[in-house]
């Protein structure tokens, strides 16, 4: 492993040691909490942020390039030549100059010490896991952190796009994120990277306040795209031990039927809306795949 200590000689060249990647697709007006937040980053060494626009029309363009007026190392990509999450991630890391990548959205707010906490990570490891915050965007106050990695879907622990860092070396390795994937592509590409040998580690001081989608069809849409991702990965991946939790399935549908009366308390409509879109989109997606995964 490449020790990070020893990238003096790329720093004093003018090149960043971390680059922060963002893809956008009209990230009015959440954008510019997010781009605050990055810019007020403390690192001790050069780093640079490129936000990787897969066609906004919203005022996301003039909005970044304004903070990049502002900021030197702000940078916008065009990256609307191919649609998608997956081929902006590709096109921002291409346009990177740094040899550590860590990623983030534009809808959310990155705390601060985040960056400094992806850089001393990778010190130690290849690929890590940054946790998240889902009271301090949504409404509530902030919560207790929770790790993103998880075993949900009955097979390795996994980092989320939207809180991630990996060194370029070991993203190009693994050919980056897959582009025929509409979702779970922070899944796979964590999954790839492990079952190629590399570390995995959870920073527990990278901490990413995650704004949630709107309640109600917005959620559920959201969930159901998530979920339709589960038998795909799952077709992907049961030849290296990836298996269904039956059981896990069960518990879940006998709560959303338990749970049924007490959605008059719209605090309690947000999961159940979400649990619901999850399964029913793992149904969907058995169904188009041919599988069964629940």
């Amino acid at each position: 492993m490449e020790d990070i200590g020893g990238a003096d000689e790329q720093e004093r060249g003018g090149r960043p040691l971390v680059s922060v990647v963002m893809p956008v697709l009209n990230g009015m007006p959440w954008i510019e909490d997010q781009l605050r937040a990055l810019a007020a980053q403390q690192l001790e060494v050069d780093w640079e942020v490129v936000v990787a626009d897969n066609g906004s029309d919203d005022g996301t363009l003039s909005c970044v390039m304004r903070w990049s007026d502002q900021d030197s190392r702000i940078h916008l990509v065009d990256a609307s030549a191919h649609r998608g999450e997956s081929a902006a991630r590709n096109i921002g890391v291409r346009a990177a100059r740094g040899s550590l990548l860590a990623f983030c959205d534009a809808d959310d707010v990155v705390r601060p010490g985040w960056l400094v906490s992806m850089w001393q990570a990778l010190a130690h490891a290849d690929l890590v896991a940054g946790v998240f915050d889902f009271g301090a965007l949504n409404g509530g106050q902030s919560s207790i952190p929770v790790p993103a990695a998880t075993r949900q879907l009955g097979f390795l622990p996994f980092a989320l796009g939207a809180n991630l860092a990996v060194r370029r070396e070991v993203f190009e390795a693994v050919d980056g994120c897959c582009e025929e994937l509409p979702m779970g592509i922070d899944v796979d590409l964590c999954w790839r990277i492990q079952l190629a040998g590399y570390r995995f580690v959870v920073a527990d001081d990278a901490v990413v306040e995650k704004r949630e989608r709107p309640a109600g069809l917005p959620t559920f849409r959201g969930a159901w795209v998530y979920g339709r991702c589960g038998p795909r990965l799952f077709v992907r991946y049961r030849a290296e031990g990836m298996r269904r939790d039956l059981r896990g399935a069960a518990k879940a549908w006998l709560w959303l039927g338990l749970a049924l009366p007490g959605l008059i308390k719209r605090t309690r409509r947000r999961q159940w809306v979400r649990t619901f879109g999850i399964r029913a989109g793992r149904m969907a997606g058995s169904v188009h795949h041919r599988v069964f995964f629940p």
